[in-house]
C-alpha cells in the first residue's frame, strides 16, 4: 500500500478500493447506484482507515433544506422574549450557508389551549427540528408526543418537562435559581419577619413553569432558613396593567412596614417604577432579566438585584443544536443550564456591554 497523506481525501480511497470518486462519495451520503461489492470494499476502507468525513464541507455541498420552527409566548418588544428571538435569529444568519429556514410561532402564555392549537399546526407542517419554551406539562405532553411519532428532534428554552426526551435543554435551573434568590433577599432583609412575592396573572395563571419552579425553590429556602418569616402574595393583573398602581397602594398602606419583596417573572420594573414614583427608598427588591426598564430601576436604585439567565445565548443555542445534530451529526449535550447570573448597579455596566 502506497504512503497515504496525513489528511485522507476521498480520491484516497477511492484508489485503495479501486472504485471511482463518484462511488465513495455515493457510498459516503447513502445514495444508491453502487454496486454491493463496490460498496463493500468501500466500506471496508473506510474501517481500516477509521475516515471521518468533513461533515462541514459535505453539508455545504448537500442540497437538503432544512425547516425549523420555534414556539414561544407572545410578548412586547423589549421584553424577555424579544432577547431569546435575537438569539434565534443571529442563529439562522450564522447557519445560513447551510439552507436552514427558522420561523417563528407564537402561542398566549396565559391560555393553555392556544399553546394545544399552536402546536397542531406545526406537527401538520412536519418541520425539521423545533424549539419551544413549553407550557405546563399536561399540555405541553400531546406536542412533544406529536414529534417524537415524526420523529421531530426539539429543543426546550428556558423551562423544562419531567419524563420527557428533548434534544437538549438551555435554561437556568429555575429551583435553584428561586433557591438563590430568597438566600439572597435575606441577604437584604436579615431579621426583618415579612416579605412579599408579587405575580403577575391572569385568572390564577402565572404564564410560565419557570416562574412557578423559582418560588419552589425559594419558599424552600425560606423553610429552611427562615421558617418564622411571613411570606405575603400581591397578585397583580397580567393583562391590565392600569390597575396596577391601585393595587400596590392598597398593599402598602395596609402593610406599611413590609420592606422586601421579589418578583420571578422579568417585570419587576412595574414595581420598581413605582417605588420610584412613590419615592419609597427604603422597600428592597430583587427581579429578573435585563430589559431596559428593569435596568433603568436597577440604576435609579429601586430594584437592588437583578438575576440574569443570558436569553440571547439560549436562543441561538437552540439552533445550533439543530444544526449540530442534524446537519453534522454531532451528539448534543441534552441539559446545559444557564449560569445564575447576581446583577447590581456596581457591575451592571460590565455585563450589559455587548
Amino acid at each position: 500500500m502506497n504512503k497515504l497523506p496525513d489528511r485522507i481525501r476521498i480520491k484516497d480511497i477511492a484508489r485503495l478500493a479501486n472504485v471511482s470518486v463518484g462511488t465513495v462519495d455515493r457510498v459516503l451520503h447513502g445514495r444508491n447506484g453502487v454496486s454491493e461489492a463496490s460498496k463493500k470494499r468501500v466500506e471496508e476502507i473506510l474501517k481500516q482507515l477509521n475516515y471521518q468525513p468533513n461533515m462541514y464541507a459535505s453539508a455545504l455541498a448537500s442540497n437538503k433544506k432544512y425547516n425549523f420552527i420555534c414556539l414561544f409566548p407572545k410578548h412586547l418588544e423589549g421584553e424577555y422574549w424579544t432577547a431569546v428571538e435575537k438569539g434565534i435569529h443571529d442563529a439562522a444568519t450564522a447557519y445560513s450557508d447551510f439552507n436552514i429556514a427558522v420561523r417563528i410561532d407564537h402561542y398566549d402564555p396565559y391560555d393553555y389551549h392556544s399553546f394545544v392549537e399552536a402546536g397542531k399546526t406545526i406537527l401538520l407542517e412536519s418541520p425539521d427540528g423545533v424549539v419551544v419554551a413549553p407550557t405546563i406539562p399536561q399540555y405541553t405532553i400531546g406536542f412533544i408526543n406529536g414529534l417524537q411519532l415524526l420523529d421531530i428532534p426539539y429543543i426546550y428554552i428556558d423551562s423544562n418537562i419531567k419524563d420527557t426526551a428533548p434534544l437538549a435543554f438551555f435554561g437556568q435551573n429555575s429551583h435553584q435559581s428561586g433557591y438563590f434568590a430568597a438566600r439572597m433577599l435575606m441577604l437584604l432583609a436579615q431579621n426583618e419577619e415579612n416579605i412579599v412575592i408579587f405575580r403577575k396573572m391572569h385568572e390564577g395563571v402565572v404564564g410560565s413553569n419557570q416562574q412557578e419552579s423559582r418560588e419552589v425553590g425559594f419558599r424552600r429556602y425560606m423553610k429552611e432558613h427562615h421558617p418564622l418569616c411571613k411570606i405575603w402574595e400581591l397578585d397583580l393583573r397580567a393583562e391590565s396593567n392600569d390597575e396596577d398602581n391601585k393595587m400596590l397602594d392598597d398593599f402598602f398602606n395596609t402593610h406599611p412596614t413590609i420592606n422586601n419583596g421579589i418578583t420571578f417573572n422579568s417585570k419587576v420594573y412595574i414595581v420598581g417604577e413605582y417605588l420610584q414614583k412613590n419615592n419609597k427608598k427604603s422597600f428592597k427588591l430583587i427581579g429578573y432579566d435585563l430589559l431596559e426598564r428593569n435596568v433603568a430601576c436597577l440604576k435609579e436604585g429601586t430594584v437592588s438585584f437583578l438575576i440574569a439567565q443570558q436569553p440571547e445565548l439560549q436562543g441561538f443555542n437552540g439552533v445550533k443544536s439543530l444544526c449540530d445534530y442534524l446537519i453534522f451529526k454531532k451528539n448534543i449535550t441534552c441539559t446545559n443550564y444557564m449560569p445564575i447570573d447576581l446583577l447590581t448597579v456596581e457591575n451592571i455596566e460590565y455585563y450589559h456591554r455587548k
